[in-house]
């Protein structure tokens, strides 16, 4: 089978570089080889996200050396006996604990280091909060999948070593992934291997046998699995990571950029609350449920935050409608962050969330709260009756009469909308409450050492709250004895509401790097077959005595009663996967009987191997006709390159799995085969 042409990513860094996402890709000219072998980021390059990325991994590694140092003397601690060694200990303990809690620190201030994901524009926008990616230890397959093949496939592992090097390439390649699209189709590249590399080598009762080690994107503790889903989960964390990145890094002050962010922030969130649908029992708290849910929700607000600036970017006009749109959207991204904010302060995610974040987050709902009173405010004052028509008016008074929660008794907003003067009183309620929100939002923001820090989100503020203030004091009078009254509660209301896109696991197609090995329809790890066998025909005047059936491998569906290949010793189930040593496990049917009848004056040898038992829930091609709830194989079908799939999720590990495999095997004496029964397969006896 041919496999797709090689696409192989150089990339370079010219002095003083400041990022490594904008940098030339290199094709290479020769196609000759299979597969496609990606480069990643190169983890030296003086950048200023590759310096973060190599110091989290630093600090990853040192806080693994202090856990197991924790682990070792809390061991002792409660082995001995010994009162003098149980001092020592105890004391060792203590500075380890201190050591661990400057680690944490330290990786909580890299987490909070926005401004490094940022946009290099120079316009003033609110900062986004990016995701850092996951870090992990190397990985070598070569020994395991060696031995697996040896063993199970009973085949010369060292055929296969351009391979396995091919596999330790990618996933290499994938832990530095550039920050844009290549970057993405690196990591789904490999995420799309791991379904074929589960499929050849994990069994029902046995998996790869090597340890996966991942450190938690927030606190840097380590987890190590040897489950495959494990791997797998990570690399979609990591999906989901980027995407985070790529959507803080838009220049968000033209339409175009902001698009774009809002496609990333939502693909972001489809990647972790797919996680969060099909991950159980995670064994690091990055991928716990209410982490997910909650960098979900976090996302969300994002894009709806985005869906506000376009607004007001594409909003030109100081309509009295357009004003009040304004702010209703304002009240919805206030609303969204005030949610996620809640979800942050819950006693699970309290002390896992950096604190940063969870500031930000309070920050930006007091900002977009003071803003949709401003808007209000300048609906209300600069609204003139005269400068409108009529059917303007009414339009105005019906979005008018929608754009609060409840207003106080004694007024209807009819009256305030047609009385100047109660307009202007209203309006500086409105502002009142602006100023406080942009206050309280600075006050929020003074106290965390790190938004500090930020210049731009502190421009940001002062200049909002410049504005509040300089209109509040355009309507306030000398003659205004009045105590000033409490704005009624906006409404919150948008005109986009965020979606969630599932990750799409077919816009990147693999071919199975080892699919030399077979079809996976017969030659998977679930697959239990006989060893190779060679038959030796010579053809007769009434043919060679056997039915074919199928393609990929070709299937002898029958053979007849004293004919030839009865005589030389073949069964009806057999597959052929060579004629005359020439390999034909990915052969059709055309292509087998035409090797065949190539031979017909001389002895053609044939090696057959028997399927004795397969364990897929879902077989070849009956699984293609029948219906698979399971969402991510279902996309997974339309990635090409293998016919053998199964349903069964690599994400739902400590899962019971079903095994009933029933209407799909068709038993053909003691042997069993694929069903065909619905296939177009053409059949025929020669």
């Amino acid at each position: 089978m041919e496999g797709p042409a090689t696409r192989e990513f150089e990339l370079s860094l010219s002095d003083g570089a400041s990022d490594d996402d904008d940098l030339p890709l290199t094709l290479p000219t020769d196609n000759s080889q299979s597969g496609s072998i990606r480069k990643g980021c190169d983890p030296f390059a003086q950048t200023q996200r590759s310096k973060l990325q190599h110091r989290r991994a630093r600090i990853n590694q040192q806080i693994n050396k202090e856990m197991r140092m924790r682990a070792g003397a809390e061991n002792l601690f409660r082995a001995t006996t010994n009162n003098k060694v149980k001092e020592t200990v105890a004391l060792e303990l203590s500075f380890v604990n201190s050591n661990l809690q400057l680690l944490k620190e330290e990786l909580e201030e890299l987490n909070s280091n926005m401004e490094i994901y940022q946009t290099e524009s120079d316009a003033i926008s609110v900062p986004m909060i990016p995701l850092g990616l996951k870090e992990t230890k190397e990985v070598d397959f070569t020994v395991p999948i060696q031995d697996f093949i040896c063993e199970h496939y009973r085949e010369d592992s060292s055929l296969y070593d351009k391979e396995i090097k091919e596999l330790i390439e990618l996933r290499q390649a994938m832990r530095t992934p550039s920050r844009n699209q290549a970057g993405l189709d690196l990591l789904m590249e490999y995420y799309n291997q791991l379904y074929y590399l589960d499929q050849r080598f994990c069994s029902a009762h046995k998996n790869l046998g090597v340890h996966f080690h991942w450190y938690d994107s927030l606190t840097g503790v380590p987890s190590s699995q040897r489950a495959l889903a494990f791997e797998k989960g990570s690399v979609l964390f990591n999906i989901g990571a980027l995407f985070t990145q790529i959507g803080a890094r838009q220049d968000r002050s033209a339409t175009a950029g902001i698009d774009k962010a809002i496609d990333a922030f939502q693909r972001a969130a489809g990647a972790f609350n797919y996680l969060k649908e099909n991950f159980s029992n995670a064994p690091s708290l990055d991928m716990s449920a209410p982490s997910l849910s909650m960098l979900v929700r976090l996302m969300v607000a994002q894009v709806q935050e985005c869906v506000f600036e376009r607004i007001t970017i594409t909003t030109q006009d100081t309509k009295f409608t357009s004003q009040l749109q304004l702010a209703q959207e304002a009240a919805q991204v206030s609303d969204v962050y005030s949610l996620v904010h809640q979800t942050m302060t819950q006693p699970l995610m309290k002390d896992y969330v950096p604190f940063s974040w969870a500031s930000m987050v309070q920050v930006k709902s007091e900002h977009f709260r003071a803003l949709s009173h401003y808007y209000a405010a300048a609906a209300l004052c600069d609204h003139t009756s005269s400068s409108d028509g009529e059917e303007c008016e009414e339009e105005a008074e019906k979005t008018f009469l929608r754009f609060y929660v409840n207003i106080a008794s004694g007024q209807t907003l009819s009256e305030i909308l047609q009385d100047p003067e109660k307009r202007r009183k209203l309006g500086k309620a409105h502002l009142r409450r602006a100023v406080m929100r942009h206050e309280e939002a600075m006050r929020v923001h003074g106290l965390c050492k790190i938004l500090r820090k930020m210049d731009i989100l502190q421009d940001v503020l002062c200049q909002t709250h410049k504005h509040s203030l300089e209109k509040y004091l355009e309507l306030d009078r000398e003659d205004d004895f009045d105590e000033t009254a409490e704005a009624p509660e906006i409404q919150a209301h948008t005109q986009q509401k965020p979606d969630i896109s599932p990750p799409s696991f077919s816009a990147v197609q693999v071919t199975d790097i080892f699919q030399r090995l077979g079809p996976l329809s017969v030659f998977g790890a679930r697959a239990r077959w006989g060893p190779t066998r060679v038959i030796c025909l010579q053809k007769r005047e009434s043919g060679m005595g056997l039915t074919l059936r199928g393609d990929s491998p070709v299937l002898v569906a029958g053979v007849v009663p004293g004919g030839c290949a009865e005589e030389a010793g073949l069964r009806e189930g057999d597959y052929i996967v060579a004629v005359d040593g020439q390999d034909c496990k990915w052969a059709k049917h055309g292509e087998v009987v035409h090797m065949l009848k190539s031979c017909s004056d001389r002895e053609v040898e044939i090696s057959v191997v028997t399927l004795h038992s397969h364990d897929t829930q879902v077989e070849r091609k009956a699984g293609m006709l029948s219906h698979c709830s399971d969402k991510e194989n279902a996309c997974h079908r339309l990635l090409g390159g293998a016919k053998g799939q199964s349903s069964a999720s690599l994400l739902n590990w400590n899962r019971k799995k079903k095994r009933d495999g029933s209407g799909v095997a068709t038993k053909l004496g003691s042997t069993f085969s694929l069903s065909f029964g619905n296939i177009r397969d053409t059949e025929a006896m020669y």
